[in-house]
């Protein structure tokens, strides 16, 4: 089974690069994202290129769950894309589980933008409770898959460890929710930290990025134009009056993986 590998920002996946149909379980998803017993990844993307069809992606998460939606995925994909001359510097359309994107690969491949589409807030958006402890004041929004957004004076990796597993699975969110706890550094620059479900504590996302700038859009905290830095780098969001989003960032490619079949007979 072969896989090559890239990191956005410090978010790392492995894109499945192998003739035969992607088939695994859970179980092995999970091994094979393992950084002690498998190749060690934020995820697996798995292209799906028919002749004549839209390009489209599987996403799937360390947990072997499945993804609507990646930003950092997202233009990992587009960059394998370029890399094998499937596509050009001209854009084009993907399609996700969470909605359609619009992808443009700049500066050879090491920076893509994508149209990740518009940011929507449920009638309910805002709520207050404790969390071990803690008042919090819980923002949700989709950007084709659930965000919650956490404002905090200081956003530090303990504190997202500490409280992102528990927002992640509240009954508030059946599907369980994506996490992040933003610092607001001035109108053009956010702090995160993020909580992703189904992985854990990461170094960056962009579909969170995306969620962080157009929550503190909408409250009047940033412009249109917002720089989210986060532990593995940065990525730019720009937002429009009607909150469509456009984010820009990183791809940097790892190498090749060739994952040997006694890898996944440890499982049985």
């Amino acid at each position: 089974m072969q896989f090559v590998k890239y990191h956005a920002a410090g978010n790392d996946y492995l894109v499945y690069h192998d003739k035969t149909p992607f088939d695994c379980s859970m179980l092995a998803i999970s091994v094979i994202c393992d950084r002690h017993r498998g190749l060690g990844s934020d995820g697996i993307l798995v292209p799906v290129i028919e002749p004549g069809k839209m390009l489209s992606v599987q996403i799937f998460n360390t947990d072997g769950s499945e993804a609507e939606k990646s930003g950092n995925g997202l233009r990992i994909l587009c960059r394998y894309l370029w890399d094998q001359r499937i596509v050009s510097h001209e854009p084009f359309e993907l399609l996700t589980k969470g909605g359609k994107v619009r992808c443009h690969v700049l500066d050879d491949g090491r920076r893509i933008s994508i149209a990740m589409g518009m940011a929507t807030f449920p009638e309910n958006e805002r709520h207050s409770m404790e969390v071990d402890g803690m008042r919090l004041h819980l923002n949700l929004v989709s950007m084709g898959n659930p965000h919650c957004v956490v404002f905090v004076d200081q956003a530090t990796e303990a504190l997202a460890r500490k409280l992102g597993p528990t927002i992640e699975q509240l009954s508030l969110f059946p599907n369980r929710t994506n996490v992040q706890f933003v610092s607001v550094v001035d109108r053009r620059n956010l702090m995160v930290q993020i909580w992703e479900r189904g992985v854990g504590y990461t170094l960056s996302s962009g579909t969170s990025s995306c969620a962080a700038a157009a929550v503190s859009r909408r409250l009047g905290f940033v412009d249109d134009h917002v720089t989210v830095h986060m532990p593995g780098g940065e990525i730019t969001i720009e937002l429009d009056e009607d909150n469509h989003v456009l984010m820009k960032g990183p791809v940097c490619k790892i190498g090749r993986y060739w994952l040997d079949p006694e890898c996944l007979a440890q499982i049985g």
